[in-house]
């Protein structure tokens, strides 16, 4: 198991935007972090996500194996994901970006969200997405799709091992940071550096934005010379009561 989040650094990347947190792994050396090809479903609650990844893949179904009995079995992996995913864990599925059939449903995602998973990522489908739509657990997909996962997809029994999804690779463990524009990956012994450094960059730009609203133009101003890094000094010294 991987060492849990402090309430500090959870609270950080809860505060940042994917898209600071981008710009903070490419600085690391990290491109491809951000999720392709998902969005969130659940955009009428706007709390982020944070949690560690416990993962379920799925691979190209076989007609004589994936028929409607397997979901008879209480141990069938979609099922098991659902119900050993950790409590404050993201759930992130690899459906191989195919989101023509459905990852799961209501039922599944209203018992993960029971359980206390912090999140669900899949880059494939959902049905009954509309009453998805309106739950409390942040919720990130390929698109809404009717048809059942049986169709397309086959459940591996091994879970939370590494897989991808949306053509980032995601490890058990690593943190999933969803806001209302997409998913971030971080691997977890990056998380409590870069979640300082955004919560730092965030504060910055907060300051440029009221310059650039105040009329300064972005010479000087973005990135800052000299001048702009003092009137910053000064104006998160005047923030923090100092």
């Amino acid at each position: 198991m991987t060492e849990p989040l402090s309430a500090e650094t959870r609270d950080k990347l809860a505060a940042v935007s994917t898209a600071t947190l981008t710009t903070q792994m490419f600085k690391r050396g990290l491109r491809n972090v951000y999720i392709q090809g998902v969005s969130r479903l659940t955009a009428s609650h706007d709390q982020s996500m944070v949690g560690p990844a416990f993962t379920l893949r799925y691979i190209p179904a076989r007609e004589d194996i994936d028929t409607l009995d397997v979901f008879q079995d209480y141990d069938h992996p979609q099922r098991k994901a659902i119900e050993t995913c950790p409590e404050g864990s993201v759930l992130v599925m690899d459906c191989r970006g195919d989101a023509s059939v459905a990852s799961a449903g209501s039922i599944l995602v209203t018992r993960l969200m029971t359980r206390g998973a912090a999140g669900l990522v899949t880059d494939g489908g959902l049905r009954d997405s509309p009453e998805i739509g309106e739950f409390d657990i942040p919720t990130y997909i390929g698109a809404p799709s009717a048809p059942t996962n049986l169709i397309k997809h086959h459940a591996v029994e091994t879970l939370n091992e590494p897989i991808g999804c949306g053509g980032v690779p995601v490890y058990p463990g690593d943190i999933v940071v969803g806001d209302l524009e997409g998913v971030v990956i971080i691997p977890r012994h990056m998380a409590d550096e870069v979640a300082r450094d955004a919560f730092e960059q965030e504060r910055h730009e907060e300051f440029i934005i009221e310059e650039v609203r105040a009329g300064k133009p972005l010479r000087g101003t973005y990135p800052p010379n000299a001048e702009a890094k003092a009137r910053y000094a000064e104006w998160r010294k005047a923030k923090d009561g100092g």
